[in-house]
């Protein structure tokens, strides 16, 4: 049962007069537990719905609609199943204290990748839980596997979890399709670790479609942790030329690349980005995967369009690790629309350590660092920094926060050269 939370206007569901407090029961005849399974049934074209109204009487509603087509309901959201894991490399660990309390909170839920896309171990999971997965074909999923070896896995995760290839390899030969992701751990799961992972993990393509290689992140709050250090310059160098080779013979084999660096090699590395088409599909992009080639598409299209504007100045920042990438691009763009844009790079000294990534800046980092700056008409903050749906920065201060300790009006924009062009356009009278 499924308890409605709102209803849009104008949405299918209004039409068929569902309200707030009414429950959902089943759907064709499926009992409905969780937004899950909502999400799962309600993908027909042809729907019987049974709805208990929040008076108590039963209802049968029967409707026909496109599949994508949504209902317009909104339920609570359900509860993460909590992560186990200790893993010698957990961000969470890392925080300062005081942040508010569900930032400290870890999720382990394999529905929650299906769902959002959110990397799991699947260390936790259960067999009613995969047969659950087989069932209900939850395709595609997003799994943290970092080594394939089952002992340095343990060691890494802090935990022992089902032997990880045996699994991957029961939900493939199901039919579930999978991305995978190492966090690469100096010293642990890099060289010839590193190398057998990739090769089991290929072994399964193409239902293990992708694989990130993603360095290790630190921040100066690690206490009582155990050591760990970001890969050197010339680690990173020899990283990529192992992706590089592995790259060559996958796509030669089977069309594809499927295993790629995130874009942070390339920066430590001091090694140029590949074309975009490099990158296929982009299917690793919320890993930082190909994030810089995408940018470099997307900016040459907008300095392509952009055209002179009668505007004031504006600015906007970014953090360190991007700083020298959006410099190129804004000096390009103040050049073709002939007025000044002031670009402010952001140290992340909140989080200290080896943290220099735009989405991890928080507002007090930002007011700090701004203060007393020439910020022009308007100061634009790319949304990256922002909690999605909250328009919070990680310390939850808010960008009328911003504009009341900056005394400069603030505009949140899409973190991309079109976003930042479009707002500057909107400036002309």
């Amino acid at each position: 049962m499924l308890e409605i939370v709102s209803v849009e206007t104008g949405s299918i569901a209004e039409e068929l007069e569902l309200e707030p407090g009414d429950s959902l029961l089943a759907i064709n005849g499926e009992v409905i537990r969780d937004l899950l399974d909502f999400q799962v049934h309600v993908a027909c074209e042809e729907l019987l719905l049974e709805v208990r109204k929040k008076d108590g009487t039963l209802w049968e509603v029967e409707l026909e609609k496109d599949a994508p087509d949504t209902m317009g309901l909104q339920f609570e959201h359900p509860e993460p199943t909590q992560c186990g894991n200790n893993c010698i490399f957990c961000f969470v660990h890392q925080l300062p204290p005081g942040m508010r309390p569900t930032l400290y909170v870890k999720d382990e839920d394999y529905r929650f990748s299906y769902l959002y896309g959110s990397y799991v171990t699947l260390s936790n999971i259960g067999e009613e839980a995969i047969e659950r997965i087989v069932a209900q074909r939850l395709s595609p999923l997003y799994v943290s596997v970092h080594a394939t070896d089952d002992q340095l896995r343990t060691k890494l995760l802090g935990r022992h979890g089902p032997p990880i290839l045996d699994l991957l390899k029961r939900l493939t030969a199901a039919g579930i399709d999978i991305h995978t992701q190492i966090v690469l751990c100096p010293g642990f799961n890099d060289g010839d670790q590193l190398e057998r992972t990739i090769e089991d993990l290929y072994s399964l393509y193409p239902r293990v479609a992708s694989l990130a290689v993603v360095p290790v992140g630190l921040t100066g709050y690690r206490r009582r942790l155990p050591e760990l250090r970001p890969p050197t310059g010339d680690e990173a160098r020899q990283t990529l030329d192992l992706i590089h080779r592995y790259q060559t013979r996958f796509l030669a084999a089977g069309g594809s690349r499927f295993v790629f660096a995130a874009d942070e090699f390339f920066l430590k590395a001091g090694v140029d980005f590949p074309p975009l088409d490099h990158y296929e599909d982009l299917a690793q992009i919320e890993n930082g995967v190909g994030m810089v080639s995408l940018f470099r598409s997307q900016a040459r299209e907008a300095l392509q369009e952009a055209e002179p504007l009668d505007v004031p100045p504006v600015s906007t920042f970014t953090g360190m690790s991007s700083l020298g990438e959006l410099r190129a691009f804004v000096d390009r763009l103040s050049d073709r629309i002939g007025a000044p844009i002031f670009l402010h790079g952001i140290e992340n000294r909140f989080f200290g350590g080896h943290v220099s990534v735009t989405g991890l800046l928080t507002g007090r980092d930002i007011v700090d660092q701004l203060r007393g700056r020439d910020l022009g008409r308007l100061l634009l903050v790319p949304d990256v920094v922002l909690k999605e749906g909250e328009e919070l920065f990680l310390d939850d201060m808010s960008p009328a926060d911003l504009e009341e300790e900056l005394g400069v009006e603030v505009q949140v924009i899409p973190s991309t050269p079109w976003g930042l062009l479009e707002a500057i356009e909107m400036l002309e009278d």
